[in-house]
């Protein structure tokens, strides 16, 4: 009796994530159809952009909500209206876009990888104001740091989640970081913003058949500065952030 039991829970379960992850590509897409005249009209102009980035916002908390996730966070050190910065965070979920999105305060934009622009809906703005990267193609990477640059010289911010990728193990707390992020703070002398996000990993993983609804914990850390270092501090500042967001993590 008990061993049907746990077979029946377990079939609702799976269902359960089943229905859930299909719901959450739904609703991604029905709340960009709803928005879609002004987002495609944000998205005309480059000088437009913090237009569609606060859509981009509403988008976001729209995803959240609808699947169940509530935000709480805590900072250490706020956003400056106006500043530039680089915005850094561990990365195990598709959650993450949307809640880096949430938290941000000043307009940023993505570095991401160009898979995700082949989801439809989502992908049709994503490669429209993300920077898309192809990881195996070394133009594209440099193709990135003169994009970014562009975008900063803009007066907006930069995200990119430095581990370069999701870790298939999702044992790994937190991969080695990449170079990039910390090249471009440094060589633009804007303050490095590190983030943890404590719950994406079990709350929505890459795990199709896993996650539930609830809590998503949010920290912003105390910034680390750039000014005056060069490109040979690159190493240290880069181990030091991932210090700050592995120490929280383990």
């Amino acid at each position: 009796m008990g061993f049907l039991t746990f077979g029946v829970m377990k079939i609702f379960k799976m269902l359960f994530w089943l229905l859930w992850r299909i719901w959450f590509y739904l609703l991604m897409g029905v709340i960009i159809v709803l928005f879609f005249p002004l987002l495609l009209l944000s998205v005309l102009r480059e000088k437009w952009y913090p237009f569609f980035f606060r859509l981009a916002q509403l988008w976001a908390r729209g995803v959240l909500l609808g699947m169940g996730f509530f935000t709480i966070v805590k900072k250490e050190q706020a956003f400056k209206k106006g500043e530039s910065y680089m915005l850094i965070a561990n990365h195990t979920s598709m959650a993450d876009i949307m809640l880096m999105l949430v938290v941000a305060k000043n307009p940023f934009v993505f570095v991401g990888k160009k898979e995700l622009s082949k989801i439809p809906l989502f992908g049709f703005f994503y490669k429209r104001t993300c920077i898309l990267v192809d990881r195996e193609n070394s133009k594209s990477r440099l193709a990135v740091y003169e994009r970014a640059q562009k975008r900063l010289n803009q007066g907006l911010s930069i995200c990119i989640f430095p581990e370069g990728m999701v870790p298939e193990d999702e044992s790994i707390v937190l991969s080695e970081f990449k170079d990039g992020a910390f090249r471009l703070a440094i060589e633009h002398q804007i303050p490095i913003i590190p983030i943890t996000f404590y719950d994406n990993k079990k709350r929505f993983s890459y795990t199709f058949f896993s996650g539930s609804p609830g809590l998503m914990r949010v920290k912003i850390h105390e910034f680390i500065p750039t000014q005056g270092f060069t490109v040979d501090d690159k190493k240290a500042i880069r181990t030091k952030a991932w210090d700050v967001i592995y120490s929280e993590l383990k």
